[in-house]
Order: structure tokens, then sequence, then C-alpha cells
């Protein structure tokens, strides 16, 4: 088997490149000798060089599907019924609504129009801040009218019922575009409601409208040419992650208490932990693909929110299977929120100190801590190791990347001219790698699922940094125009991929803030379909006030 990694210091990294130089750049990969230079400079910055060298016998046989493998026949626990985690004061998450709604101190209608008010005021800002792109106020309007009259009648559909969300622009919503953050897709807009987003209004929550992202989510960063994204609520100087940028600050700033994001390689993880709210990728299949603009064997849909308890409503409220979607195929609704006062006595966390070393030190400090809280609080944390583990992230990015490359084939073709510099650059690096790498990435990835598989026999759930930095500063220009940073990408992924090429369920939980007031994120990965530990654990981090999701400096009042 393969030992244990010896990779020499990173002594030499390449610098971010912006402005002037990246359109150069940009231009200069239409000639095949740069792109195969600049191709080999960013494989070993990614460190995706290193599967080259890896043995023989850490490939498995070509998969045939990407369903996550399950290491225990039985997920069942005993809870310890603890009592739900009270909001803070100044958190609107849907429990805290629906209690002002069945008191009668206000109404649905009442709560949509602040949150569109709200929103107006986001773009406002200096810089702005627009966490919505498209929206038909008329129709949730009218949605918030029948959540009101509902809500008067005592007969409520359930926990969302007038609970204002917003959705990734990836995810059709009838009447708007679905663009999936470009300029040069089709405007035209959706007739058909995504599966997930059918459930939400069936569920009676108020769907505001779509959130902006990345340019077709192929970056975490958190910019888009096409776009004025929203900067980092807790510093304006900084990203808020992505691709779901938008719908990690539209919870961030207290405008939505949960919205639908996306994540292919962190990108519902990666947003949540920059700016310090809750986040799950739920279990590959667990919920319903149909009517989203992305296929593939790592895009998973899920929720960004500012409670374990929207995370659980939201989850049980959309999944299960779906026609649209054969992935969700025998699959049905699932059942997290049992999982919400469960507690963690006797929980066997596993943790691999091997993996930890790439994160930052405050990272580590702050991850760390809140695990120590968890083992005073009954959980057993238990040393686990594995040989591919630490090469997920150099597996995922051939895998996203072929994936992407093969979707994207009509953007190239015909739109060329008018994709952003910074993913022209990233499409003329994978362009190099060719099938053989995508090859060999699906067959390490088969070993990995199994190994996995094996240490969740011995663990319940496995604990990681969410990234290894905090959220990148950028300048004016950077944000506006782009740019391309391997190192800062390679941060913010680091710890991504395991989850996405497993299709293990994954959340992050906001346990801590660095130096310079950055949030910090802990991630907690489970086994296939057991969404519901992942759920238990960040309650309890919740519950014991480890997790916080704190008040940004920039924010809106909704109640």
């Amino acid at each position: 088997m393969a030992s244990p990694r010896k990779d020499p210091p990173q002594t030499l990294r390449t610098p971010r490149i912006s402005g002037a130089a990246l359109r150069a750049l940009a231009l200069s990969t239409r000639a095949a000798p740069m792109r195969a230079l600049l191709s080999a400079i960013t494989i070993r910055e990614l460190g995706v060089d290193r599967l080259a060298k890896l043995e023989p016998e850490l490939r498995g046989p070509m998969p045939l599907n990407a369903l996550p493998h399950r290491a225990r026949a039985s997920h069942e626990r005993v809870s310890l019924q603890l009592s739900a985690t009270p909001p803070a004061a100044h958190s609107p998450t849907s429990a805290s609504l629906t209690a002002l709604y069945r008191a009668g101190t206000t109404t649905p209608r009442a709560i949509a129009e602040r949150a569109f008010a709200g929103a107006r005021s986001l773009h406002g800002y200096t810089p702005p801040m627009p966490v919505l792109l498209d929206a038909d106020e008329v129709v949730a309007l009218a949605a918030a009218d029948a959540s009101t009259e509902r809500w008067k009648r005592g007969a409520p559909l359930g926990p969302l019922d007038g609970v204002p969300v917003t959705i990734k622009e990836q995810s059709d919503v009838v009447g708007l575009p679905t663009m999936l953050g470009t300029s040069y897709l089709s405007s035209t807009p959706a007739t058909t409601d995504a599966t997930v987003v059918a459930r939400l209004r069936a569920a009676g929550a108020v769907i505001l409208g779509t959130t902006p992202m990345t340019e077709y989510g192929m970056t975490p960063v958190g910019y888009n040419p096409h776009r004025t994204l929203p900067r980092n609520p807790h510093d304006l100087r900084n990203t808020a992650g992505g691709s779901s940028t938008g719908a990690g600050v539209s919870v961030a700033t207290g405008l939505v208490p949960v919205a639908l994001g996306a994540d292919g390689g962190g990108s519902i993880r990666t947003p949540a932990a920059l700016v310090g709210v809750f986040g799950l990728k739920p279990t590959f299949g667990r919920i319903s693909r149909g009517g989203d603009g992305f296929g593939g064997t790592v895009n998973h849909l899920g929720p960004l929110a500012r409670s374990v308890y929207d995370l659980a409503v939201f989850t049980d409220a959309v999944s299960g299977e779906d026609p649209r979607d054969e992935l969700t195929a025998g699959t049905a609704r699932s059942k997290t929120q049992e999982a919400l006062g469960r507690g963690v006595r006797g929980l066997r966390i596993g943790i691999d100190d091997e993996e930890w070393r790439d994160a930052d030190e405050e990272i580590v400090s702050a991850c760390r801590a809140a695990l120590a809280a968890l083992e005073k609080e009954g959980a057993v944390l238990v040393p686990i190791s594995g040989e591919l583990v630490r090469y997920a992230a150099a597996i995922g990015y051939p895998t996203i990347g072929a994936e992407a490359l093969s979707g994207l084939r009509e953007a190239r073709v015909y739109h060329a001219d008018r994709i952003g510099d910074d993913l022209t650059v990233s499409l003329a690096v994978l362009s190099q790698l060719g099938g053989d790498a995508y090859v060999d990435a699906q067959c390490l990835r088969v070993t990995l699922r199994a190994e996995l598989a094996r240490i969740l026999t011995g663990v319940d759930v496995i604990a990681l940094p969410t990234t290894a930095k905090t959220a990148p500063r950028v300048t004016d220009e950077e944000f506006r125009h782009g740019f391309v940073d391997p190192p800062v990408l390679d941060s913010l992924c680091r710890y991504a991929f395991l989850g996405n090429l497993t299709g293990l369920p994954a959340g992050t939980a906001p346990v801590g803030k660095d130096s310079g007031g950055l949030p910090i994120g802990l991630q907690i990965l489970g086994d296939a379909w057991d969404d519901a530990c992942v759920i238990q654990v960040l309650a309890h981090l919740e519950r014991i006030g480890v997790a916080n999701v704190e008040r940004p400096r920039v924010w809106i009042d909704l109640v």
C-alpha cells in the first residue's frame, strides 16, 4: 500500500494574477504551448501530479456509478431528548418566525415585505451587497398572503410555512431565468419549478427569488465578472466564498433563515464557513436535481441556514424520490429533525491528524476546541487514518474539471469571447488533462469510497476543518474582474472534495473567528444516508454554545 505522504514543502508558489496580466494570460491560452505550460504549473500547484506516483493497487476498476457506499446497516441511535437550542435575539430562524406567526405578532406578508426592502437596502451599500438576482415580488407576496391566511386559521402547512427562502440561480424557478452565473445563457424565464423549489412551495415557503453565483460555479472564492456578487458581511474587504455566494450572504445578513445552495466541490460548505453560518451537503441522491442546471457525479443540492433546525426542516421537506432524478430512486423522505435532540454521548468522532496539518493554525485551534467541548459532553475522539483521504482534492480537480469541461462544450464553442478571463484560464488548464486523467481519478475514487466506508465502520462521523484558510482578501479590481490564484483556490477546496467524491453527507458549523474577525468552520462528515448523525453533531455544537451564527457588520433586521 502507499506510504504516508512525505511531500516536500512548497517553497515556490504561483503569484496571484489579475487585471491586465490576467487578460493577457487568458488571450495567450489560445496557443497550445501556453496551454500546456499553464496546465503543468497549475497541476503541480494543486497536487494533481502526485496521483501518477501512487501505487497501482490503490486503483480500482472504472466505476459504473457514483452512488455512495454505506458503511453501516443500521443508523438507529438513542436520543437523549434534549431541548431545542433557543435562537439568538438577532437571529431570524424559521422557528422564531413561525413562533411569531403563531402568536399573531407578525405575518408572512409583513416579513416578505421587509425581506424585499432589506434586499434593496443591501444593494444600496457601498460597495453593493446584492443578494437577490431576479425576483417576482407579485408572486412572492401572493404566496405570503396565502400563508398569512393559513396561520390565521391555525392551519399552517408545516415548519416552513411563511418562511422566506432564496434559491441559487442554477435551479429553475417559474418566471425567472436560470443563467448559472453567466451573462450569455438564455434569459428566458423557466416554465417549471425545479423539484426542490416545488417542494418548498408545497411546504408553504415563500420563494423570494434567485441568488447570484460564480460563473458556472467554477470557483469557490466568490467573484464573477458577470455579476456584482455580495462580499463578506463580516469584512467587506474579503470575499464570501462560492459558488453559492448569494445564498450564503442572504443567510448571513439575516435576509432569510435558510437558502438553497449547491455543492460540487464545497460550494455550500465553503461560503457557509466563510460567512459564519451552517451548511449541509446531503448524501448524493438525497435531494433531487430535477430542474437543476448541473448534473455530473459530484453536484449536490442542499441548504445554508442560520440554525441547525433550519437545515433539518429544509432537508426533510425537499428530500425523497423523484422521477425527474434517477439518483433518488427508492429513497424516502429524510427524518433529520428526529436527530436534533440526541446529544453526543458515546458518539465516536474520527480524527485524522495527518489531514489537519494543512489548515492554518487559527482554524485548527478553533476546530480542536470545538471537538474538546464535544468530548466533555460524552463524545469519544478516535484516531483514524487512510491512504487516499489526503489525495481527495487532487482526485476531485480532474473529476469536476472534466465533467465541467464536457458540460460547457456549447459555451466554449459559441460564447468563448464572453467567458470571464479567470474561467478561460481554468478551462484551458482542464483541456490539457485528457481523458486518461479523468479515468485514473475515477479508479482512485473507487478505492477512496471503500476506504471511507471502512473507516466509518469504526466511527460515527469524521471531523475536519471546512477550509484550510478563512475568507481571502481581494482588491476592488480583483473582485470586479476576477483573478487566478491556485493556492487560494486549493485552500478553500482542500477539505471539500472528500464529501463530493464519496457522496457522503457533510455539514459545517461556525465555531469561531480568526484574529481578523473572519469566521471559521468545522466540518462533520457522516456515513451514506446518515445525514441525521451529521445534524446530531451540529445541533449539539449549537446547543452548548460552541457553534454560533454571529451578527455580521452588514445586517438586515427582518423582524
